[in-house]
Order: structure tokens, then sequence, then C-alpha cells
């Protein structure tokens, strides 16, 4: 055994290289987990007491001459790329690649744009929230079917805590730190329990907006959503069908009329030409006296949309899962969508 170690160190003494790949080859034959010197100890133990010194200390040897030399050729093929990438101005330039913004971000940047420029605040909150700002405060009973486990996650170890489930809670976090006259809106991602499909996600994203203010009515909430919908859009005939939200009163969906000028557009309406885009409604009296806000001099509107659902049809892209796949083919076609 002897022998093949003394050999072996001679044969790492006399080894050179440049080769990246050869040097790699030459660590794993030499100190790889099925390399030389881990059979060497295999065979270490069943030596007597002896030869054990001497093996061990050739052993030692061979592993420190092994990394050692290693190390040394690694550092000079470093060098001399180096100063090859350096001196051959000939050399063509490695391309660099121009990065690109997620669909979903550049959907909610155009919508925070838009409601900027009538006097929108931005408003965020946390994602973790508890059972007052989520529910509670947003005239939602303690029995109500939002509260139940299949659409909410909850904190295991304390169940008054879980997931938002919509940013609503962002405006009653508002409303209690800021006297009216209040106009926010409050991007983020919401969360549900949904894993019902190979086509649901546990996480969307939303904006709701809120404008709290002396004599705010309907009309007010019309007229916002139609300058909302033409600078989206660039389609300003929008419907208002009466809906129920526990948190607005009274409560409406906003349709848009698409349009039925191509195929794709017949799938999207369903043949109808109008489209779905929000739930909106006047914030109902409950909700702002559990914010401090007087009902009977302040009123106000609300309405929220999801992000995802509406870069799907800015952006004609059929499949949500594209949206959370990260795959950089799909993303590098809105490099110009800044």
């Amino acid at each position: 055994m002897e022998d093949k170690i003394k050999k072996d160190l001679e044969a790492i003494e006399n080894f050179t290289s440049d080769s990246i790949t050869e040097i790699e080859e030459f660590r794993v034959k030499y100190l790889g987990k099925k390399g030389l010197l881990n059979s060497y100890f295999v065979e270490f133990k069943s030596l007597d007491s002896n030869e054990k010194k001497n093996v061990g200390r050739l052993l030692n040897e061979l592993k420190n001459l092994a990394q050692e030399k290693v190390e040394a050729l690694k550092s000079n093929s470093s060098k001399s790329s180096e100063k090859i990438e350096i001196n051959d101005t000939s050399r063509p330039g490695d391309p660099i690649g121009i990065g690109s913004r997620h669909p979903i971000s550049v959907v909610k940047n155009r919508i925070i744009d838009i409601f900027s420029n009538i006097g929108f605040t931005i408003s965020e909150g946390p994602e973790i929230e508890d059972d007052w700002h989520n529910f509670s405060a947003l005239n939602l009973p303690e029995h109500h079917p939002a509260r139940d486990m299949q659409d909410t996650f909850f904190i295991e170890k304390d169940p008054d805590y879980l997931l938002r489930t919509h940013t609503s809670s962002v405006q009653v976090r508002y409303m209690e730190n800021n006297k009216p006259p209040i106009r926010t809106i409050s991007p983020g991602r919401v969360y549900r329990n949904e894993a019902i499909s190979a086509r649901s996600h546990c996480f969307f994203h939303q904006i709701e907006g809120l404008c709290i203010d002396k004599d705010v009515s309907f009309a007010d909430l019309k007229q916002t959503l139609e300058y909302f919908t033409t600078q989206l859009f660039g389609k300003s005939k929008i419907r208002l069908r009466p809906s129920y939200f526990p948190f607005t009163e009274p409560s409406a969906e906003v349709d848009v009329y698409w349009g039925l000028n191509n195929e794709t557009d017949y799938k999207m309406t369903k043949g109808t030409g109008w489209l779905e885009i929000m739930g909106c409604g006047m914030v109902d009296p409950n909700v702002l006296e559990n914010c401090k806000i007087d009902s009977s001099e302040y009123s106000g509107f609300a309405f929220g949309l999801g992000i995802d659902r509406i870069a799907l049809l800015l952006h004609q892209i059929d499949d949500i899962r594209l949206l959370s796949e990260n795959d950089v083919r799909f993303l590098d076609q809105f490099k110009s969508s800044f």
C-alpha cells in the first residue's frame, strides 16, 4: 500500500494542466467521494498498528499535496483566462440581455398612474392581518361564508390572524389613521384557499380604491370609473349591475363594453360584447362608523379589481398560469412595456 501511495504522490507532483476540465477530473480522481484518497482510507482501517503510522503520514501528505496542486492549477488557469480576455481585443463581446417588467407590474403601474392623475394616493398594509381589519370592520358578521376555512388561510397557532383575503384591510387601516377627505388606492397581493384545480392559485393581485368626503354620491363613482376605463382600455361605455358586498351599499358589478371585433372578443365576452372588470359601491355607513368616521357627515365609494385578470385582457394572455411560472421566453415579450 505504501508503494502505491508513493507512486500517486509522484504522479500528483508531475501533473500539470491549464484546462479547467482536466483539473476537475484530477480533483475528482484523488479527492472525490469515490476517489483514491477515500479508498486508501478504507484500506487503512484494516492495517495493523505498526503499518498505520507510516501509511497515515503518507495519506496526509497525499491529501495536502493534491489540494495544493488543484488550487495552484485553478489559480493559474484563471489568471491565464483573464489575461486573454483583457488583451485579446479582437474577441467578440458577450451580449448583455435587457431585463423586462412582469406583466402584472406593468398593469399595476399603469393603474396607479391613472388614479394618481386625479388625486389618489397609494396606501399599503401587512399581508398577515387580524380578524378586525380583514372581516369585522368591513361589516362581515362572524358566520359570513367569506370566513369559511375553504376561502381563508388562517394562522394555526392564532386563528385571529390570517393571510389577508383582500386589500380592503388596508383601507380600514388608512381610515383609522387619516381623517377625510380620503382618496387612496391599495395595490397588493391577497390570498385565497382555492386549490381546487390546476388553474387555481392561492394568491393573486388586487387594487382597491377608496374615496371619502362630504356629499360623495354614486354619480361621482360612475364618473370615476368612466374616466378609469377610458384611460386604461380606451373604452368609456360601462354598465353597472346590482350586486352585493358586505362593506358597500348599494353595490354593483362593473362591465365595460369590449366589442365584438374578432373571434377573441367573442370568446372573452361569451358573445355579448360586455366584460366584467370589477366590483364597486358606496361605503356602508357601518364601515365608516367602525373606523371612527361620522357617517352623517361623510360618505364615500369603494371599488376593487384583480390586476391578474386585467393583465390577461390587455395582453391577450390565454392562460393565467403563465403569470406565475417565470418562463423567460414569456417574460421577454414585455421588454418594451416599461
